[in-house]
C-alpha cells in the first residue's frame, strides 16, 4: 500500500514471486470513469473511491473462497478503506511502503505507461494516513532495489508470510 510511485506493483510481483502467490494490480480494477477521471488530472473522492475498493475487497474474498492467498497492490489510503479490504476473507496485512516525497515526485515525473499524473501526488500525500499501531501490517522505508524491499517485507511479516 501506499501513494502513486512508492513501488506497489513492481514490489508486490515481486514478493508474490518470492511467496508463489498470484499478485493482483488494484490499480486494473478501477472502472473507466476512475481511470479517466485521474488522468485528467482530477484526484479522485470517496464516492470514486468506495465502488473501487469494494471490488478489491470482494476480489480478494473469492481468490480465498478459491484457496488461493494473494498479495495485493492498493493504496489503501485511509484507514477506513483498509478497514474495508480487512473485511475480505482471510488474513489481511498491510505492507506501507514509505518513500520520501522528493524521490516520489521524481519517480513519477520520469515514468512512462502509467495513467496517474504527477499533479495528483500532492492530494495523494494529504490524503495518506499512515498505519497505527493497532493495525496488522508494518511500516517499510524503501531505500534500496525491490529485492531488499521485499527481504524486508518478509521478515517484517514472518511468521504470517
Amino acid at each position: 500500500m501506499g501513494v502513486s510511485g512508492t513501488g506497489k506493483s513492481t514490489v508486490g510481483q515481486a514478493l508474490a514471486d518470492r511467496l508463489g502467490r498470484p499478485f493482483l494490480e488494484g490499480d486494473a480494477l478501477h472502472p473507466a470513469a476512475n481511470v479517466a477521471k485521474m488522468s485528467a488530472g482530477e484526484p479522485l473522492d470517496d464516492d470514486d473511491r468506495w465502488p473501487w475498493l469494494r471490488i478489491v475487497r470482494d476480489t480478494m474474498t473469492e481468490r480465498t473462497e478459491a484457496g488461493t492467498s494473494t498479495v495485493v497492490a492498493c493504496s489503501a489510503l485511509r484507514r477506513v478503506y483498509r478497514d474495508l479490504l480487512r473485511e475480505a476473507q482471510g488474513d489481511v496485512r498491510f505492507v506501507l511502503l514509505d518513500v520520501p516525497a522528493g524521490v516520489l515526485r521524481d519517480r513519477i515525473v520520469h515514468r512512462t505507461g502509467h495513467w496517474m499524473p504527477p499533479s495528483l501526488l500532492e492530494s495523494q500525500l494529504a490524503t495518506l494516513e499512515p498505519l497505527q499501531p493497532d493495525e496488522d501490517g508494518v511500516i517499510l522505508p524503501v531505500t534500496g532495489p525491490p529485492a531488499d524491499v521485499v527481504d524486508a517485507a518478509l521478515r517484517a511479516l514472518t511468521p504470517h508470510a
